[in-house]
């Protein structure tokens, strides 16, 4: 999947994070993270973030996380939420068929 345009997913609530994500050329996936818990987890954030965007078929983006010390699942579901969002055609790898 290519990203097409920007678009972003999440709040900036307690056990929240925003994930904006918008293309990136052929750089690969870059991220940016802000994090009120980047020393303790920001590499397993970084990781979620990663291995989710590779599992969704994405290449190339450019990812601005703000972290509030969400779960690895909530960060999950954003990162897919926003890439739903940003790319054209079907992309909902999550659902039933």
């Amino acid at each position: 999947m290519i990203i097409q345009q920007a678009g972003m997913a999440g709040t900036l609530e307690s056990s929240d994070i925003t994930i904006s994500i918008e293309p990136n050329g052929t750089k690969g996936i870059e991220i940016e993270l802000k994090s009120t818990v980047e020393n303790q987890f920001g590499n397993q954030i970084r990781k979620v973030i990663l291995e989710t965007l590779q599992g969704m078929g994405i290449e190339h983006a450019y990812v601005r996380a703000n972290d509030k010390g969400a779960l690895d699942c909530a960060i999950k579901a954003r990162v897919m939420t926003a890439v739903s969002r940003v790319v054209e055609g079907d992309c909902r790898p999550w659902e039933a068929e």
